[in-house]
């Protein structure tokens, strides 16, 4: 994303830079003060721009400086999100806040991004620290709109309409290019196929006017020409089965390659990329477009290439028998072609539409099946079934107007080349009569206008069936080319972990404009048990989730043994680390399969080693199939606590270094958590740990506890100490033993 627009030279004079002073943020804003839009398109004089030097802040509407702000004198500039649009305010050492710009929702990644940028430049200044040795804030996402043309994008970075068509099927066609082998064999059937559909008409035009129309014709003239035509028509029949049968490996293999890189693609990209996204929109894109591209290269791309052949050599053959009749024939052709390439774009979005509600009804269909249970507990089966059934409503009404345009479309399209072949019929009939023309002539002239606008005919649906594969493509490919925001480096390490963390001035926000972390800053010690404390919505899972670097920090760093976070190899950081969380889940499947996870090449002494650390193993020998026990969808089969036990197994059997515990005990009996609560104590020995708990009671023996308060660290220590502070920590055990008394 651009932080850095150039302005005119008009502009910067506007400005007044001094000596030695430099633009670092300069972006557009798209709403004046008058809530009039001002569109990036607009001219460089009516346009409203944010301004950011090493010294100063300010607005620009056109070529004159609307407001001027020294950073020396700001306490805070800030990126607020408003009702319907965002403004950027400034909060000065003295004196009232002044509002000095404001946008619409769909800029505000790119303004939150150079106000963050101001922030830090004010932070060097207030710690008396030189602006030059601030380093410039980098954009780590992009804006929803596509910068050029406005569009909004279709959940990716890539915009279909700017990148082009062109660039997608270049990309598809380097795909084929891995089955190389097989395109040439289908060419080469493809030439065979067309070359026996050219050489019968020729039979049949010699077979009439040698044999038939002279009536000099012998037996042998009939069995000869039977059996040509046999063979012929056998031997294009041989042609093409094996050339479909070739389409449906290739189509099978390309849809086969194309889910796996898919596939691969969304476990790469971050969890911003996937939580940002239906899951049924996902789970189409691996599934049903990966399925229309094999049923395009399975009936359509070898009917097209043969088509195309045949259509051409008919062509050539047309214009040798009688040029004239041609030339009237392709009027209408023309007509054809013309109203095709109007309602082009139109066939595009109306199927683009059906696929966002496909998309919709996969969704809401795939989160009913996975809260199926919630649905029943609240009996809300009815009204889930209406709304269901809306969806499919809206669905089935788009998807008939698409039918119902194509089938006006298409007979139309087939009567206009229809007429062709009435024309050719009409003036052969003619020519015949006045003997300019043989009967044979006529008859392949005519069988040749069927090859030419049978296949014309046909060919009239295949703008459908390109836009349908156009737009599957243009979704899978909205995946594949997206960049994972987190990435291994060239110069990543792997090495074995101490657990030594060192949290430097860390900002983080799901949201640019929304910091749920500011300016963290702490240390731990290998084998040290952190508890995080704090009420709910403080930001304590958020730095679970930077600790394990599902996120990589905004501003600040995260050290992990000396080394940078975001150099240290994402693997070897993840093999090392074990996680329980709160929502425990498991897959479908069985019991040891679950545990084995973490591992797959875990021998069966090692599950059970881990189980019974785990506090798992007796209950495990219990079930009717011990650790081949099948824990059926999430594990539902399984009660909380046995659930909770088996993630535990899952997280020892690995040995890891790190361990995790998001509210590892919440929600369970008393006799699950004391036996969970067993096998945690024994898990922690020896291992960094961060613990996260509302029973702040399960965190007394931490080594030290980090309490999490208004996005920031508000308090460390042991147990004791904090409750001798008399701070937020001891408000939050005497709020919890005030409860706990009221209860009993």
């Amino acid at each position: 994303m651009k932080l850095l627009y150039t302005l005119k030279e008009s502009q910067q004079q506007a400005l007044s830079l001094r000596d030695g002073e430099t633009i670092w943020y300069c972006v557009p804003v798209d709403l004046a003060f008058d809530n009039r839009a001002r569109s990036p398109q607009v001219s460089y004089t009516d346009q409203t721009w944010i301004v950011v030097t090493e010294d100063r802040l300010m607005t620009l509407r056109g070529e004159e400086k609307t407001s001027e702000h020294l950073l020396a004198d700001c306490e805070k500039i800030k990126c607020e999100h408003q009702v319907g649009c965002g403004i950027v305010t400034v909060f000065p050492r003295e004196g009232l806040p002044e509002c000095i710009a404001r946008f619409s929702m769909r800029h505000i990644i790119r303004v939150a991004y150079a106000v963050r940028g101001a922030q830090t430049l004010v932070q060097a200044v207030q710690e008396g620290k030189k602006t030059q040795m601030v380093s410039r804030v980098e954009s780590r996402e992009y804006e929803k709109y596509c910068e050029r043309c406005g569009r909004a994008l279709p959940g990716t970075s890539k915009c279909m309409y700017c990148d082009g068509k062109s660039d997608i099927l270049k990309k598809f066609m380097a795909l084929c290019g891995e089955f190389i082998g097989r395109l040439v064999a289908i060419s080469l059937l493809l030439v065979l196929l067309a070359g026996i559909n050219m050489f019968n008409p020729m039979v049949q035009r010699y077979f009439i006017d040698n044999s038939l129309a002279n009536g000099q014709g012998t037996m042998t003239d009939l069995w000869l020409f039977i059996i040509l035509t046999f063979v012929l028509t056998v031997g294009g029949m041989i042609c093409w089965i094996y050339r479909y049968w070739l389409c449906v490996k290739l189509g099978a293999s390309l849809s086969m390659s194309l889910r796996a890189k898919l596939y691969y693609k969304i476990q790469v990209l971050s969890l911003s990329f996937i939580n940002n996204r239906k899951p049924g929109e996902l789970m189409n894109r691996v599934s049903r477009d990966t399925k229309q591209i094999r049923a395009f290269m399975q009936d359509v791309f070898g009917d097209m290439l043969s088509t195309l052949v045949t259509m051409v050599v008919s062509l050539v053959m047309m214009m040798i028998i009688s040029w004239q009749m041609t030339l009237l024939s392709l009027v209408f052709v023309i007509a054809v072609i013309v109203i095709t390439r109007l309602f082009w774009h139109h066939i595009h979005t109306i199927f683009h539409k059906q696929w966002l509600r496909a998309d919709d009804l996969s969704s809401n269909l795939q989160d009913i099946l996975s809260g199926m249970r919630i649905v029943k507990s609240f009996g809300k089966e009815e009204r889930e079934s209406a709304r269901f059934t809306e969806k499919t409503r809206a669905y089935a009404a788009i998807q008939k107007k698409n039918e119902t345009f194509w089938a006006v479309f298409y007979p139309i399209l087939t009567f206009l080349l229809g007429v062709g072949t009435y024309i050719a019929v009409y003036f052969g009939g003619i020519q015949v009569l006045d003997g300019s023309m043989t009967v044979g002539q006529l008859v392949q002239f005519v069988t040749y206008s069927g090859y030419l606008f049978g296949p014309l005919s046909w060919m009239t649906h295949l703008p459908r069936e390109m836009m349908l594969m156009l737009t599957s493509l243009n979704r899978i490919y909205d995946v594949l080319d997206e960049e994972p925001l987190l990435a291994d480096k060239a110069e990543s390490k792997a090495f074995p972990i101490e657990g030594a963390f060192t949290f430097e001035d860390v900002s983080f926000g799901y949201q640019t404009y929304e910091p749920v972390l500011e300016h963290i800053s702490f240390d731990v010690k290998p084998g040290e048990m952190i508890g995080l404390v704090g009420a709910s919505g403080t930001g304590k899972s958020t730095l679970i989730n930077l600790i394990m670097r599902l996120y990589d920090v905004d501003q600040g760093k995260i050290t992990l043994d000396g080394y940078d976070l975001r150099d240290v190899q994402m693997e070897s950081l993840h093999s090392q680390i074990g996680v329980v969380l709160q929502e425990t889940f498991l897959f479908s499947g069985t019991i040891l399969a679950n545990i084995r996870f973490a591992k797959q090449d875990a021998t069966l002494e090692e599950v059970i080693m881990a189980a019974r650390a785990a506090n798992a193993h007796d209950f495990i020998c219990k079930t009717p199939d011990g650790y081949n026990t099948y824990v059926g969808e999430h594990g539902y089969n399984l009660s909380g606590g046995e659930r909770q036990r088996i993630a535990i197994a899952r997280a020892i059997l690995n040995n890891p270094r790190i361990l995790i515990l998001d509210e590892a005990t919440s929600a369970l009996d008393t006799e699950s958590e004391f036996l969970i609560q067993q096998a945690l104590n024994r898990l922690v020995k020896g291992r960094t740990t961060f613990a996260i708990a509302h029973r702040l009671s399960t965190l007394r023996d931490a080594d030290r506890l980090v309490v999490i308060d208004k996005h920031g660290v508000a308090e460390i220590g042991t147990h004791n100490e904090l409750l001798e502070k008399q701070g937020i920590y001891y408000g939050l055990v005497n709020a919890q033993l005030r409860m706990s008394s009221g209860e009993q």
